[in-house]
């Protein structure tokens, strides 16, 4: 794959790494100039890799969307701290459509894997059960936001393992993979703004972000549903 897409992933690996500097070395500028860049090069690739064909895809590019909106807003945030409520919205909306686009391929053979499907759904309630409480104490008059957004990106870690036996394995461990950073990166947003910053954390929440939208759309441009019979 790396191969196969060389021009692309250059093209990325370039603003994976200015935007890790910008972090790193707390470049403003640049990271204005680059953060919105991650999603548009993302954009890109699938419109052109894929035509958005089919509703996965275009479920999928919607969801880029509203992640570049929330990649935005969340960057000004420090501007007005009403712009972080409308980044979460927009990484919400991002991750309904992502569910919904990985649930048509569970969609298209239900009865498969329903012992990975129940294994799936224990590990996400567990983990969104936990999380969720251990955050509570200090979320103040974000509580009701936050237990939102942790059962909704649990949602979609877990139709990303649904998927399973449905689609080819290349596709899916992509995506699995994808959604498992997105849930790492959403985990430590929330830890460093509401429980303890720390040093690099800025760095660590953008380098397994953009690794999980990079796979989350490489698993897409791959995908090849499988014939049940």
């Amino acid at each position: 794959m790396l191969k196969k897409y060389l021009k692309f992933n250059l093209l990325f690996a370039l603003i994976f790494i200015l935007q890790i500097c910008a972090e790193f070395n707390e470049l403003s500028t640049l990271r204005y100039v680059i953060k919105p860049c991650i999603v548009l090069s993302l954009l890109l690739m699938l419109y052109t890799q894929t035509g958005l064909k089919g509703r996965f895809h275009k479920r999928l590019f919607a969801g880029l969307i509203f992640a570049l909106a929330g990649d935005v807003l969340l960057m000004l945030a420090w501007q007005d701290p009403s712009y972080f409520m409308y980044g979460l919205v927009a990484f919400l909306t991002c991750h309904i459509f992502y569910i919904s686009a990985f649930y048509l391929d569970f969609r298209s053979a239900q009865e498969l894997d329903k012992k990975g499907a129940r294994i799936a759904i224990i590990l996400c309630a567990l983990f969104s059960i936990t999380f969720y409480f251990y955050l509570r104490p200090h979320l103040g008059g974000m509580k009701l936001p936050v237990m939102i957004y942790t059962f909704v990106i649990s949602m979609m870690m877990m139709m990303a393992a649904f998927r399973n036996q449905r689609v080819n394995t290349l596709s899916f461990n992509l995506i699995l993979v994808g959604a498992l950073c997105f849930l790492l990166s959403d985990s430590i947003l929330a830890w460093n703004k509401f429980v303890k910053g720390f040093d690099f954390a800025g760095v660590l929440i953008m380098a397994t972000y953009m690794a999980a939208q990079y796979l989350i759309t490489m698993g897409a441009v791959e995908r090849k549903l499988l014939k049940n019979d």
